[in-house]
């Protein structure tokens, strides 16, 4: 494994030249940039923890292509302790970034198209699944951080790829030789995309005949040929330019996951780069199975960042002397009761993991679709007792300049004081915090990230197997029932085969 700690992780990203614009402008250095460098040092933290022995036995798992150790952030889940494993370390990330660490859409993706390539090549008898390894096996012992490409802009979204005014408006093959493909297009939203090392290229939808052109799952390196990414902005991004660092909330990490647009001009991808080509079947396979992996992640990631958030609001109830308040108590309680119970979410679908014909194995996928729904909401209440909890005072804060004033600084230091002892600039520190984690790009994030809640509420009704529900009401008082041959979606053996 090459890349052994942050530091190796933040050096290599100086090694390669991809191509990024912010604010109209081309970054030379993604680590050093204000934008963009806190999102390099989340992204850092998982590199971190695999050096750490505290940390090791959930950030480091030995790979079954190789038997070599590895970061689980490229592991091939093996059976349901890599599932569990994987919940625990995403929560330990978001507690020490307080923020999204960006590798798990590509750990998602990676999980997603490994299981389905060995069932394209065994309906089909192509070779995916070995040219997957391959690659696979290269970014395992490089430690190399992928970025999983899926969100297609879509266009008139009341029409499918390939009935676009505008072909562009999904990834798709332009140009098929014997030696790769030509692909353009784009992909929006792309989580840690400016600061990854490749591409995990795949579709955002199920597919039919027709739309055999968009139809490709590949790999591209970050820095390919074509390749342009443009960085998008978040809430109170221009905090952090200078030295307003008490005024970004979090002075070392990132307020989200640092999404870009990757836009795809005629990127050649070698033949042993492409892992689906015009398989229009097996479309909605991967993306369910990666929207299950990805929904399953939020119980993890965001409950870390909720153990922050609660012990934020704890420490400014001490300094405002209302800790001991009922109230105080009883809200807070609240938060840690959510926070929990999203948690099991994660943990349930899990523990409720089941191995697919390739032997990768997949979360139950009506107990992660509960898991991301349950996230829509309970973040956004957990967010609403911390400001609740916080006062109106966060959203009106003088900054960091007028803090440091010679003229104004000493009366901020006095009006802005709590409890006797402790330092005005530990208040705003905290408030800030608070301020950044509950406002801007951050909840948004909850609420759309691997898919909207719309998204989770089709799935749930669709594995909520009601003629089922209905057999066990009409048993309980002796109405028969008639046997009806089930008719499966794509994906519904993650559901049965642990019912």
């Amino acid at each position: 494994m090459k890349l052994k700690n942050g530091a190796e992780y933040i050096s290599s990203l100086r090694k390669i030249k991809p191509r990024i614009y912010y604010k109209g402008e081309l970054i030379e250095d993604v680590t050093r940039h204000p934008a963009t460098a806190p999102h390099v040092r989340c992204a850092a933290m998982t590199y971190a923890l695999a050096s750490d022995d505290k940390y090791k036995d959930l950030a480091l798992a030995t790979s079954h292509l190789t038997g070599r150790t590895i970061s689980r952030f490229t592991h091939v889940h093996q059976g349901v302790e890599d599932l569990i494993k994987k919940v625990k370390l995403l929560r330990v990330l978001g507690q020490k970034t307080a923020s999204c660490f960006q590798r798990c859409v590509g750990f998602d993706g990676i999980n997603a198209t490994y299981s389905v390539a060995y069932e394209i090549d065994r309906k089909y008898g192509t070779d995916y699944l070995e040219r997957f390894k391959k690659w696979l096996i290269h970014i395992q012992d490089e430690n190399l951080m992928v970025v999983g490409a899926m969100t297609d802009p879509k266009g008139d979204r009341s029409r499918g790829p390939a009935d676009q005014a505008d072909p562009d408006q999904y990834v798709h093959v332009v140009e098929r030789r014997d030696d790769g493909v030509v692909i353009r297009g784009a992909k929006l939203h792309m989580t840690g995309a400016v600061n990854s090392h490749e591409i995990l290229v795949m579709p955002t939808t199920a597919m039919d005949e027709r739309s055999k052109d968009y139809a490709v799952v590949c790999a591209v390196p970050i820095d390919a040929s074509g390749v342009t990414l443009i960085f998008g902005r978040q809430a109170n991004d221009d905090r952090r330019d200078n030295y307003e660092r008490i005024d970004s909330g979090k002075p070392v990490f990132a307020a989200v996951g640092g999404e870009a647009v990757i836009v795809f001009e005629d990127v050649f991808v070698p033949r042993d780069r492409i892992f689906m080509d015009g398989e229009t079947d097996f479309t909605g396979t991967l993306v369910y199975r990666f929207a299950a992996h990805h929904r399953a992640n939020y119980g993890a990631c965001k409950t870390g960042l909720m153990d922050v958030l609660t012990g934020a609001v704890t420490y400014l109830a001490q300094i405002q002397g209302t800790e001991k308040g009922s109230h105080v108590k009883d809200k807070i309680t609240e938060m840690i009761h959510l926070c929990e119970t999203l948690y099991s979410s994660s943990i349930a679908c899990s523990a409720e993991g089941w191995p697919t014909p390739s032997g990768a194995y997949m979360v139950n996928t009506m107990l992660a679709n509960v898991c991301k729904q349950n996230v829509t909401r309970f973040h956004f209440e957990v967010a609403r007792l911390a400001l609740d909890l916080a006062g109106g005072f966060i959203a009106t804060l003088p900054s960091q300049y007028d803090l440091e004033s010679e003229d104004v600084g000493q009366m901020v230091k006095k009006y802005f004081s709590g409890v006797h002892g402790i330092p005005t600039e530990h208040r705003i520190k905290i408030a800030r915090l608070i301020e950044a984690m509950t406002g801007g790009t951050a909840l948004v994030e909850s609420m759309h990230g691997a898919g909207s809640p719309q998204a989770q509420r089709i799935m749930i009704l669709r594995e909520g197997d009601l003629e089922k529900k209905v057999r066990l009401a009409k048993a309980l008082i002796g109405i028969p029932s008639r046997k009806k041959a089930a008719r499966p979606a794509a994906g519904k053996a993650a559901s049965k085969g642990k019912q």
